[in-house]
Order: structure tokens, then sequence, then C-alpha cells
């Protein structure tokens, strides 16, 4: 019961990181955008509106936890700034663009903790694991070379898919028409995700297959040890001393 409890825990906090920041800033502002564009809405009514939702949740989450995060702020900013914006040209492209601001803002921010003491993949996966395993991996980033290389490699690739995203968004908004620039652009940020997402699994199984630990998450029981040419002895030290 204890392990179940546990991972269902994990589950929830996993559905929590990425569920609820993914309906609540792609899904739930497009549904709305097309419901007001039935009851003729006019446009750029339409794209303010809907850009509320992530907008209040954005303030509500700091309400609640007492603290700004980043992303909140920006979302609250960029919106703010593209409807001043867009009342002062009439333009509801201007809005559009707003979609594509964030992903540029996030983009630098994640090649910027490439600088950082830890990268953003390494504190990414610190929220997944358990107090054992966040030593675990502190250890393992301490010592191993090749833990260091494909946390700052993830790292790279999510942030170079933020800016690929920005740079397509830029492109449907000046250049398609405004009422398909939403879902169009929910389809391809959807798309470079997902298309992040099986990368990630892709060289996280990789990387554990190959060294015995794994990039995100608890180090399973009897993990395997190394093979082939893998540092044995840093990678045996890393988990289990």
């Amino acid at each position: 019961m204890g392990t179940e409890g546990t991972v269902h825990t994990r589950g929830a906090q996993r559905w929590r990181a990425v569920g609820v920041p993914l309906t609540v800033n792609l899904l739930l502002p497009l549904v709305l955008y097309y419901v007001l564009r039935a009851l003729d809405v006019a446009q750029w009514q339409a794209l303010l509106l809907s850009g509320v939702i992530p907008a209040a949740h954005a303030v509500g989450t700091a309400l609640v936890r007492r603290r700004v995060e980043v992303f909140d702020l920006l979302v609250v900013v960029l919106l703010g700034a593209s409807a001043g914006l867009s009342a002062v040209s009439g333009s509801p492209r201007v809005l559009l663009l707003k979609d594509a601001g964030i992903p540029v803002v996030l983009g630098l921010w994640v090649l910027g903790t490439l600088f950082a003491a830890r990268p953003l993949a390494f504190h990414f996966g610190q929220r997944l694991r358990g107090p054992a395993g966040a030593e675990a991996a502190e250890r393992a980033w301490r010592e191993l070379p090749e833990f260091r290389t494909a946390l700052r490699g993830l790292t790279l690739l999510w942030g170079g898919a933020q800016l690929l995203d920005a740079a397509l968004s830029t492109v449907a908004a000046l250049g398609l028409p405004i009422d398909l620039v939403p879902v169009v652009g929910k389809i391809e940020s959807f798309t470079i995700l997902g298309a992040m997402v099986a990368l990630t699994v892709r060289r996280s199984r990789a990387f554990r297959d190959r060294y015995g630990i794994p990039l995100f998450g608890l180090a399973a029981a009897g993990a395997p040890r190394p093979s082939g040419d893998a540092p044995k002895l840093t990678v045996s030290d890393a988990l289990r001393s």
C-alpha cells in the first residue's frame, strides 16, 4: 500500500506539473476563443478574453503560493502589454504575437540556465524525485560527467524547441487568417511539445540502460550495473555509496 500510495502521489505531482499548465494555457483559451467567435464577438475581444484565463490562473497561483513565479509574471505582463498595444494599433495581430513572446522569453531563460550551477533539466528532475532520489541526483551531478552532459543536452534541446515555437508562432500570427491562428498555433505547440517529450523519454531511457541511473525520478531497486565502456566505478559510487 505504501508503494502504491507513493506511485499515486508522484502521478498526481506529474499531472500538476504538466497537465494543469497545458489545460490552462493551451486548451481552455482555445476553446473560449472559438466559443466567443461563434457568438460573434470581435476578434481582438475574443483574443483578449481568452488570454485572461492563463493570466487569472497565474494571479491566483501567486496569491495561493504567496510568491510570484517567473512564468506566471510573464503571462500577465505580456497579456497586459499586448492588450495595450492592440488597443492603440487597432490590430488583433498584436495580441496574437503574445503567443510568440512567451516561448521567446522561456527559450532564452531555459538556455540561460546552462550557465547556472544547475541547468533547468536537473531542477525539473528534482521535482519528480523524493528526498532519497534528490540526494542521489546531487551526488551523480558531482561525480558523473555523463550525467551532467545528458542534462545539459536536454536543457539545450528544450530551449531550442521554445525558440522554434516562437519563430513558427510569429510567422503564423503575421501571415495566416486571424481566426485560423489560434488552432494552428496550438497544434504547432502540441506537436513540438510531443516531440520534446518523446525525445526526453528516449534519451532518459537510453541513459538509464547504459549507466544504471535515471535522469529523472528514483533509481529502481537492483538497478543494472553499467555495461560496455560505461564508467562502472563512478556510477556505482553515485548510486550506492
